[in-house]
């Protein structure tokens, strides 16, 4: 490999991380600022917690709308047009976020913030897989998960600094950076080289025109909920939870630093072990067991100490670090034509199944009456029971040859 094609491959591992690293950012730090920026809008306590997982339901539709949207146009029109105008979308969306005067206004937003966000991590992980060797593109996928998941904790320590609204305006303007930092990207050579033919790209009927593909697709979505349910619901509700555990001051920005500080470690070390071991799906299964381990562990606490909270989200964080194996297993899955949609649509869809999760959590919680603990746990179990179904019925992929067309 000449210089030039180094400094082109480390060009874009550089740029996928630090796009995932402000995408994780603007993610988080709705989590971080909603009590904040909720009560500057008048809102009361019992509103606050309800609004607030309405507003993030929006977001994560946003995101799953927009994983549509931006996979096709990947797979269509290249992935660096992907990854210029998702930034541009969010980036405004975010600076916009910092002016909002009403809840409705702050629901459009969060929706096309989520819709901007959605193209970041697919099209990045797209890319590297396509110009990285077929036995090192896991470390590529390893050190934009790792360095991208640390946005977290930018988001909480500016979340807990500075204004609401201030910390919109900063996510806003690190998206509009990276813009530029981009200018300087390429596209991939598998790309290219099949956009000159004349198969379908892009086509997301394609994802359902046989049962084996769609089963395949539904696999590699389900294999990621854990990691939300444990972000989404877990960690979101850190302040609810902390009520039940007897624990006064828990801070939803600290729980959300700790938890991605456990998640950027579980993450790297997923990765690094996917790639020692040579085999995706061990890694993932030994993952899946340490959540279901983790989230009992977490649940049922009481007269514990603030400090050992955060160390809970810090523990559950990490078990729950699989995110970069998994979205490399579905980029890995399909060929050339079709890889940008799946790549891009697999993480939406599981992000964008928080809006479901919600919704089950309130119909055991609220509609039934089960204390919001014992709610959250069976919730726990009907996820963690889906995802280890799914990843025993996927292929293994690691050193598979990427150079090729679905047809």
């Amino acid at each position: 490999m000449s210089i030039l094609q180094k400094k082109h491959f480390s060009m874009i591992v550089i740029v996928a991380a630090l796009g995932y690293f402000v995408d994780i950012y603007d993610l988080i730090l709705f989590s971080v600022v909603r009590k904040p920026s909720l009560e500057a809008l008048g809102l009361s306590p019992d509103e606050i917690t309800n609004v607030g997982l309405r507003l993030m339901s929006w977001q994560m539709i946003g995101m799953l709308l927009g994983g549509i949207l931006w996979g096709v146009l990947g797979d269509k029109r290249g992935r660096i047009s992907v990854l210029f105008g998702s930034i541009i979308i969010y980036s405004a969306a975010n600076i916009l976020n910092g002016l909002v005067t009403n809840v409705t206004q702050y629901e459009w937003l969060r929706l096309i913030a989520g819709f901007g966000l959605a193209g970041e991590l697919g099209a990045g992980i797209t890319l590297v897989s396509e110009t990285m060797s077929k036995d090192k593109r896991g470390y590529g996928s390893t050190i934009v998960v790792g360095i991208g998941v640390t946005g977290a904790v930018l988001a909480s320590y500016v979340g807990r600094h500075f204004e609401w609204n201030i910390a919109y305006f900063i996510g806003g303007g690190l998206g509009l950076m990276l813009l530029i930092l981009r200018l300087g990207v390429y596209e991939s050579g598998m790309f290219e080289s099949m956009s000159k033919s004349t198969v379908h790209k892009g086509n997301l009927l394609f994802l359902f025109s046989s049962k084996e593909i769609f089963k395949k697709y539904l696999r590699c979505i389900a294999i990621g909920l854990p990691i939300w349910y444990v972000i989404g619901i877990l960690i979101f509700l850190v302040p609810e939870f902390s009520v039940i555990m007897g624990i006064k001051g828990a801070s939803a920005a600290n729980a959300v630093m700790w938890c991605y500080i456990g998640h950027a470690c579980g993450d790297s070390f997923c990765g690094l072990l996917s790639q020692w071991f040579k085999n995706r799906k061990i890694v993932l299964f030994v993952y899946m067991c340490l959540t279901s381990i983790a989230i009992p562990i977490y649940l049922f606490q009481s007269g514990i100490s603030l400090d050992f909270l955060y160390f809970l989200c810090a523990m559950i964080g990490a078990a729950s670090g699989f995110w970069v194996v998994f979205i490399t297993v579905a980029s890995e899955q399909f060929g050339t034509n079709i890889r940008a949609t799946v790549t891009t649509t697999v993480p939406n869809f599981v992000r964008g199944s928080l809006a479901l999760m919600t919704v089950v959590l309130n119909i055991f919680w609220k509609d039934m009456g089960i204390p919001l603990t014992f709610s959250a746990l069976i919730l726990g179990f009907i996820v963690m029971s889906i995802s280890f179904t799914a990843l025993f019925g996927l292929k293994e992929t690691f050193g598979k040859d990427l150079h090729y067309v679905e047809e």
